[in-house]
C-alpha cells in the first residue's frame, strides 16, 4: 500500500485528489496539509468525504511527509519550487499539479509567471506528466509536472495529427471553453454566480499562461508548430471543450484512421466516429478525453473537438494516473469512474 501526502488540500484539485484516492485500492492517504485549516477534520470542510477520509488537516512541513512514498502539491503556482528539493532528497516522489516545473525554458517561466524560478535543478530533472506523450519517462521519474487543463485537451487533440503530418503545423486555432472551477476555489468577483451565469466571455486573449506550455508540447513533435489560443469562461462547474481549426494535409478517412490507431491502446482517450460531437457532461467526473474529427465539405479545413473534465483528466485524475505509473501500479487503478449524466 502506497502512503500518500497532499500539500494544499483545500482547493478544488485537492479535494478531487482525495475523492479519487479514497477509492484507490493501492493508495492510503497519510497526511493532508493546509495552513488555514490545520487541526480541522477533512470531512468538516468537505462533507462528501465523511466516512471516507478520516484525517485532519495538518501544518505543512518536511517532517509531516517523512512517511510518504509520494506527495502531491495541489498548491498555487510558485509554491512547490520552494519545497520540492527537500522532499526529493528525502527519497519521496513528487507530483506538482501547478506550473512550477512544466516549462523547461526558465526565461519563458519568468516572462509568464513574473518571478525567478527558485529551483532550476528541479526543472531539469522533472518529467512532463502527459502519459500519452511520456509514459516510459514518467515510470522512472522522481518528479512529475502535471499538465495544465487546457493544455491536456489541446495537446491530445493535436498530437497524432502533428506526429503523422496530417495537418499544417503553423496554422492552428485553439478556441477553448472552461468551467468556472478552473479558476480555483478562492472567491473572486469575476467568478461569482451573478457574474458568470447566463453569460460567456473570452479572457486572456493577449496571452494565457497555458499558451507557452501548449507550444512547448507541440514543438516537441514538430518544431514549426504554432497556434492562436483563446480561452473562454462558461457558466458551468466543470469541463473543458477545445475546438481546434487546422488545415488538413490528408483526406478525411486517412486522418480518422490514423488518429484511431494512435490512441487504440490508450485507456483514457476515446476517439469517436467521424462527425461526432462530444459533450463535456460525458466526461464529468471521469479521467477521459473524448475526441471527434470533422473535415469540412469542399474545404481543406479540419475541425477537431476535444473534451475533458478540467479537475480530473485536466488535473487530479491525470495526477493519479501519473502516480500509478511512478509507483509501478496498473495505470488505470482508481480511475475507472464513468462520467456523470445528466
Amino acid at each position: 500500500m502506497a502512503r500518500i501526502g497532499i500539500v494544499g488540500g483545500t482547493g478544488y484539485t485537492g479535494v478531487e485528489l482525495m475523492r479519487l484516492l479514497a477509492n484507490h485500492p493501492e493508495a492510503e492517504l497519510e497526511v493532508i496539509t493546509s495552513r488555514s485549516q490545520a487541526g480541522t477534520p477533512v470531512a468538516d470542510v468537505f462533507p462528501n468525504l465523511r466516512g471516507r477520509v478520516d484525517l485532519e488537516f495538518s501544518e505543512p512541513s518536511i517532517d509531516a511527509y517523512r512517511d510518504c512514498d509520494l506527495v502531491f502539491f495541489a498548491t498555487p503556482n510558485g509554491t512547490a519550487m520552494h519545497q520540492v528539493e527537500d522532499l526529493l532528497d528525502a527519497g519521496i516522489r513528487v507530483i506538482d499539479l501547478a506550473a512550477d516545473f512544466r516549462l523547461k525554458d526558465l526565461r519563458v517561466w519568468r516572462q509568464w509567471y513574473g518571478e525567478e524560478h527558485a529551483s532550476p535543478v528541479s526543472v531539469e530533472r522533472a518529467v512532463y506528466g502527459l502519459p500519452e506523450m511520456n509514459r516510459e519517462q514518467i515510470r522512472n521519474a522522481r518528479l512529475v509536472a502535471n499538465p495544465g487543463c487546457y493544455v491536456t485537451a489541446v495537446t491530445l487533440a493535436l498530437l497524432p495529427l502533428l506526429r503523422h503530418g496530417l495537418i499544417r503545423p503553423d496554422d492552428i486555432i485553439a478556441d477553448c471553453k472552461s468551467g468556472v472551477s478552473g479558476a480555483g476555489r478562492n472567491g473572486k468577483l469575476g467568478t461569482a454566480f451573478c457574474e458568470v451565469t447566463e453569460s460567456v466571455k473570452a479572457y486572456a486573449v493577449s496571452g494565457h499562461r497555458h499558451y507557452p506550455e501548449i507550444k512547448q508540447n507541440l514543438r516537441q513533435v514538430n518544431e514549426s508548430a504554432d497556434l492562436v489560443f483563446v480561452p473562454h469562461l462558461m457558466p458551468m462547474l466543470r469541463g473543458i471543450h477545445a475546438t481546434l481549426y487546422c488545415q488538413a494535409l490528408a483526406d478525411e478517412h486517412t486522418i480518422q484512421q490514423q488518429v484511431e490507431l494512435f490512441y487504440a491502446e490508450e485507456p483514457f482517450v476515446d476517439v469517436l466516429p467521424a462527425g461526432s460531437h462530444p459533450e463535456t457532461r460525458s466526461v464529468k467526473g471521469a479521467n477521459d478525453c473524448r475526441i471527434a474529427l470533422h473535415r469540412l465539405p469542399d474545404s481543406n479545413r479540419l475541425v477537431v473537438l476535444s473534451v475533458i473534465d478540467n479537475l480530473v483528466k485536466g488535473a487530479a485524475g491525470q495526477a493519479v494516473q501519473n502516480m500509478n505509473l511512478m509507483l509501478g501500479m496498473d495505470e488505470t487503478l482508481g480511475l475507472s469512474g464513468i462520467g456523470l449524466m445528466p
